[in-house]
């Protein structure tokens, strides 16, 4: 029998991750009428709050990556991973039944090597909706996949050494690149599904002020190699805004 696992990396996500891993545990159902078994690993990026109490909870795999670097945490969760395949979901997105329903049949078709999913933000419009279409019309052009959704075979990703470290954020980019080479190397393909996009959390949008959007921006406009590489650079992840 084919195996998911989950892998979740999570920084101070009491709020979200209960209602994310409830979200899981329905769309799994999906899973299993494809004939697929399924396992979530939670991996506690050192958080200060009940992240892993919560993750425990809900029967989650619970691990522990000291360094609070979002690509480290996934490559800390797959380590633990036991799964054929690799999903890494973030805390803050929900997916749905029909979403692991095309997500299953990608795996089992034997024609890809990995992919990613649309997303849509909850409860938003305007500029924010304007954000999230013009990053999936780039996703399904590059065949990027984004790092709230993301999933490859198990074995490929070992052999490409997961996500690079180096990078604090857009290493779901490097990865797909990544992944891409692979997949041609061995005739298969990276597809990102379309049809039942993945709900993610907005909070971004209320916790943050439009200028400091702007500021984060226009430094990584000006520095963009530098400023992938610092987590002070990124405080929009790592300055643990919750």
């Amino acid at each position: 029998m084919l195996k998911l696992s989950i892998v979740i990396p999570a920084f101070n996500e009491e709020k979200l991750l209960g209602r994310c891993l409830a979200a899981v545990a329905e769309a799994a159902s999906a899973l299993r009428e494809f004939g697929c078994d399924h396992e979530v690993v939670v991996c506690d990026n050192h958080s200060t709050d009940r992240t892993s109490a919560i993750a425990a909870a809900a029967g989650a795999k619970v691990v522990f990556e000291p360094v609070n670097q979002i690509g480290r945490a996934r490559n800390t969760g797959a380590t633990s991973a036991t799964g054929d395949w690799l999903l890494f979901l973030d805390a803050d997105s929900f997916p749905s039944p029909a979403l692991f329903a095309d997500l299953a049949e990608a795996m089992t078709s034997g024609r890809y090597l990995g992919g990613g999913a649309n997303v849509v933000l909850e409860g938003h419009r305007g500029r924010a909706v304007f954000v999230a279409r013009l990053w999936n019309v780039l996703s399904r052009l590059m065949h990027w996949a984004p790092g709230g959704f993301l999933f490859c075979e198990a074995g490929a990703f070992r052999e490409l050494g997961g996500f690079n470290l180096d990078l604090f954020v857009s290493e779901e980019i490097d990865l797909s690149q990544r992944m891409k080479r692979l997949a041609r190397a061995r005739g298969k393909r990276l597809i990102v599904l379309h049809r039942h996009p993945l709900p993610t959390s907005p909070r971004k949008l209320h916790l943050y002020s439009r200028a400091e959007h702007w500021e984060y921006t226009k430094r990584f406009l000006r520095h963009p190699f530098s400023a992938k590489r610092s987590a002070d650079a990124c405080p929009l992840w790592y300055d643990g805004r919750r």
